[in-house]
């Protein structure tokens, strides 16, 4: 079993950095966080966005989820976890920015593009919660039919990004601010194997490698 000390060593080096001699990053925010981005990542352990990003406490509200998908706003059900950050994020923090964070090797798109009709019934919870961006998988198999099987897993993953992208702009919230020219939505997708972060280019239609 995997022991917590490192983490416990790891919390006593953040405690000697952020609250020792030097203590103004937090004394200045003692009263509320001041970030302006809002940073929607997946669950996936290799891939956290305040290290990738080399973030300061402060910088990112960051929503983690399985597969960093946006649902479409609906208000039926009872938990809304990703709805509520992002309602909070735009209204209370005014955050300039929203970037969905995908990546390569997910988990969850894998299990998207493995699914079957009746996977429901062997997971409780993943595959409806992938569900989410089905027409993801449902574009590459008619775009992309005569591909390698691991540039349609890779084209999943990216077009997964741009349905998050296009289901943010249902929330009223989120709609208005960006038609007001107040909020940007940005789709970016790391490259784990080659270490490159990709940021989506709407005037190419194409994700870019912009770090090399």
């Amino acid at each position: 079993m995997a022991s917590t000390a490192k983490l416990l060593d790891g919390f006593k080096r953040f405690q000697t950095q952020y609250f020792g001699d030097d203590s103004r990053l937090y004394a200045s925010m003692k009263d509320g966080q001041p970030a302006k981005t809002l940073m929607i990542a997946c669950c996936d352990s290799r891939v956290d966005p305040a290290i990738l990003t080399d973030c300061d406490p402060g910088d990112l509200f960051i929503v983690r989820n399985v597969a960093n998908l946006v649902p479409p706003c609906e208000v039926g059900g009872d938990y809304h976890g990703t709805s509520a950050a992002l309602e909070f994020a735009v209204n209370n923090l005014e955050v300039e920015n929203i970037i969905i964070m995908g990546h390569a090797s997910c988990g969850g798109i894998k299990a998207l593009w493995e699914s079957g009709d009746d996977d429901s019934a062997q997971s409780q919870f993943i595959h409806p919660w992938v569900s989410i961006a089905k027409s993801a998988k449902t574009w590459v198999q008619e775009t992309l039919s005569d591909a390698a099987p691991e540039a349609q897993i890779k084209a999943c993953e990216q077009r997964a990004i741009l349905e998050s992208l296009a289901n943010l702009m249902t929330f009223a919230c989120i709609r208005e601010r960006v038609e007001r020219g107040e909020l940007s939505l940005h789709g970016w997708y790391f490259d784990i194997a080659a270490g490159h972060l990709l940021c989506f280019n709407p005037q190419t239609g194409a994700f870019e490698v912009v770090t090399s």
